[in-house]
């Protein structure tokens, strides 16, 4: 979800002054119009080699065709933005239900609160947290995962960011700066009140927008951050994706990546990076593993294991979903956190005006990495607790998960066993209220019951 997931397999070479992204979305868009006829008729032959009154569907030959015609028109299809499907979650042995609200919009994004309608309030602190998604071209729905493992201790919020092509061209431009003047609204809309979370990209935003805050002693600053498998600093342990922004440099990806929305979408004429291509760039970093989960597919389902063929849609249903960015943002993540590294350098901007991490004092920090992780490089997002020295000791923690990548660090086994237990921790440990500014010194926060490895 970093410069890798932003464009790492775009291998055009470089020729100065040509825009060859520029008619890729309405070839796209033809493209993919023309082969609905093809499409439509792959899906009505499945279902005919799948019917079971059709003696057919219970040959080797016909399973075959079945399964055939369902990877085309899977291959084929267009992929929207997926349900969250949270209608639930059990909380201290009882099952609540979950009523996902927009509290908070703007035309970039919405803020959703994941609302439990308890019958009796739970004892156990439900603090609040934001969950910064991150918009690098899947829908927020990746971090379901994330959402349902905090959701039975705390009250979670989630940033659903809008996808560029449904956003129309007077709404404006969205860049960096907007990105940051969104999560301080946010911030403030919670009064201070909430701790929150950034999975990957928003690392550096987050971080940015707090320290402008405590530069201007905000009295709304979050109690804690959380900072997740994010490029705080990509010249720790440079991952190969990382070197690529360096090699090419910003007029590469200015030149090959951005382009048009075409007509009829909301957003058209907007200048954007492309979902198609975004998802060109996901799949052929990992191109060996997506070809033979696919042959995996074609395998369960003519052995007519539904339970394994069931799971490779789930996953690969939201992960082909992919979402336009406005080009604006994209360039300037590009060009600040992967070229410069403007952040940890210190010549970091907000509005023309410095963001100066040593001001961070208030809002306490904890970096999570992934020992495997080939995406942020492991002590990237450690490297938030050297910029911030300001930050007392019993305000930061670091935890270094063994045996998971880039995904294991938000999502799956190892998250909700030993990952998020300690987030939670870390958050309960800040949850003592701060003292009001003419109260004397500053509270004393419990030390956090985890240990930095």
């Amino acid at each position: 979800m970093a410069i890798g997931e932003f464009g790492g397999a775009v291998k055009q070479p470089a020729v100065s002054g040509t825009n060859f992204s520029a008619p890729l979305y309405w070839m796209y868009e033809m493209a993919h119009a023309a082969l609905n006829p093809s499409r439509a008729m792959a899906d009505a032959s499945r279902m005919f080699f799948r019917n079971p009154m059709n003696p057919a569907a219970h040959t080797p030959v016909g399973k075959s065709m079945a399964a055939g015609f369902e990877l085309f028109e899977r291959a084929t299809r267009r992929y929207g933005k997926p349900d969250w499907g949270i209608d639930t979650v059990l909380v201290g042995g009882t099952r609540v239900p979950v009523h996902i609200n927009t509290v908070w919009e703007r035309p970039f994004c919405r803020l959703l609160h994941f609302e439990r309608a308890f019958e009796h309030p739970p004892r156990r602190p439900q603090p609040r947290l934001i969950i910064v998604a991150p918009m690098s071209g899947h829908y927020a729905t990746l971090l379901r995962g994330t959402v349902e493992a905090f959701l039975p201790t705390h009250d979670v919020y989630v940033t659903d960011w809008v996808d560029a092509k449904m956003v129309p061209l007077a709404a404006g431009r969205f860049g960096l700066d907007d990105y940051m003047d969104y999560l301080i609204s946010i911030f403030r809309r919670m009064g201070g009140d909430c701790h929150v979370l950034a999975v990957c990209q928003p690392a550096v935003p987050v971080a940015a927008a707090i320290a402008r805050m405590e530069q201007m002693d905000d009295p709304y600053v979050p109690k804690s951050m959380i900072l997740m498998g994010g490029p705080i600093d990509t010249r720790e342990s440079p991952t190969a994706v990382n070197e690529l922004a360096k090699e090419r440099g910003i007029d590469f990806f200015r030149r090959h990546v951005i382009t048009h929305v075409p007509w009829p979408h909301p957003g058209a004429m907007r200048e954007v990076y492309p979902g198609f291509l975004q998802l060109n760039g996901f799949m052929t970093m990992n191109l060996d593993r997506h070809l033979i989960a696919h042959a995996d597919l074609f395998r369960h389902l003519i052995q007519g294991d539904g339970d394994s063929a069931e799971k490779h849609r789930d996953f690969y249903d939201e992960y082909l979903a992919v979402m336009d960015l406005d080009a604006n943002f994209y360039l300037e993540t590009v060009e600040k956190v992967f070229i410069e590294h403007a952040l940890p350098n210190g010549t970091m901007t907000h509005h023309g005006l410095p963001v100066r991490l040593d001001a961070v004092r208030n809002v306490a920090l904890m970096t999570v990495e992934g020992e495997k992780d080939d995406i942020s490089g492991i002590g990237q997002t450690q490297a938030m607790h050297r910029l911030c020295p300001a930050i007392p000791d019993e305000k930061r923690a670091h935890w270094l998960q063994p045996d998971v990548g880039h995904y294991g660090v938000f999502n799956g086994s190892r998250f909700r066993s030993e990952i998020a237990p300690r987030i939670s921790d870390f958050i309960l440990s800040q949850e003592l209220p701060r003292r009001s500014e003419g109260e004397g010194a500053s509270v004393t926060t419990l030390r956090p019951r985890l240990v930095t490895n």
